[in-house]
């Protein structure tokens, strides 16, 4: 049944993705339409958490972002198509790195490093990073069910440099690199809720105690390893900006859980500043009235 799925499926997407991003995006405003006005697709869950997090602004702008969203949705997803085929001097035109010297400094110096950041702009075109940074880049994934496409996804993401393991091997895969005297920088997207009896920590994101993840700060902590946050913000349709920020360079003079605030902080900040770009069609807020006593 997968590799079925995957035959009938998978030459389309490739069809799909040599087609010019003018073409693509008449599809995106297309599919616009169905699913904002027809299909209505998740629109109660986008609305419910902009209430959330933006309380202090009125029907009309949460209306707004809404809308803004999910342009920006349909936009992302012929976006993620196109990665399947588009040329590296294409993706170096619309994904640019402002400044990469931030990891390069660390990385001539040895030290191994931790990129947060979150399902922002568009973060699958992230995985074009090696071409902007002098170091291996390696990124945590979470294996999917369908392996033909497991093994084409992580295929295409290496096409740019980039090489992925799964996420639970991360700690083991970090070691091996460390004994075997390769320096490396990790990819971690750490905006996502994780299960409440996974969590060790709770903590106010938009004003709302939500489970947070710390495995990069523990992993920082662990290895000793430079956090450097990374954050893509949309300067026009197609075309994304990407800035480094530095959260530390010494993870050990850090008390428990101070940076994984610094970075809930520092991206609340930063999707503030585009919220329409922000994945609002998860329920990043579902687990809010499970709040452990001791969190509360």
């Amino acid at each position: 049944m997968q590799l079925l799925s995957f035959v009938l499926t998978y030459p389309l997407i490739l069809l799909l993705s040599v087609l010019p991003m003018r073409v693509l995006y008449i599809i995106s405003d297309f599919f616009f339409f169905l699913v904002y006005y027809v299909f209505r697709y998740r629109k109660e869950v986008v609305l419910a958490n902009l209430h959330l997090a933006f309380p202090e602004k009125s029907e009309d702008e949460i209306a707004l972002i809404s809308k803004k969203f999910f342009k920006h949705f349909t936009d992302l997803v012929v976006e993620s198509v196109k990665y399947f085929s588009i040329s590296e001097k294409e993706i170096q035109k619309r994904y640019k790195f402002l400044n990469p010297e931030l990891v390069d400094n660390y990385s001539k110096k040895k030290k191994g490093i931790i990129i947060v950041g979150a399902h922002q702009a568009n973060w699958e075109w992230s995985t074009s990073m090696p071409l902007a940074l002098e170091t291996t880049i390696l990124g945590a994934y979470t294996k999917i069910q369908n392996k033909y496409y497991e093994k084409a996804i992580k295929k295409s993401r290496k096409r740019f440099g980039i090489d992925g393991y799964k996420t639970s091997e991360t700690i083991l895969n970090i070691q091996k690199n460390i004994d075997n005297k390769l320096q490396a920088a990790y990819i971690l997207l750490s905006d996502q809720s994780p299960q409440p009896h996974k969590t060790y920590y709770w903590s106010k994101f938009f004003g709302v105690k939500v489970p947070i993840h710390t495995g990069a700060e523990m992993l920082a902590k662990k290895f000793d390893f430079v956090v450097i946050n990374y954050v893509a913000r949309k300067v026009k349709r197609g075309y994304y900006e990407v800035e480094f920020q530095l959260i530390t360079e010494t993870p050990k003079d850090f008390d428990d859980y101070q940076i994984t605030d610094k970075y809930t902080k520092i991206t609340e900040e930063n999707i503030r500043l585009q919220p329409e770009l922000y994945l609002w069609s998860h329920k990043r807020f579902k687990h809010s009235d499970k709040v452990p006593k001791e969190f509360l």
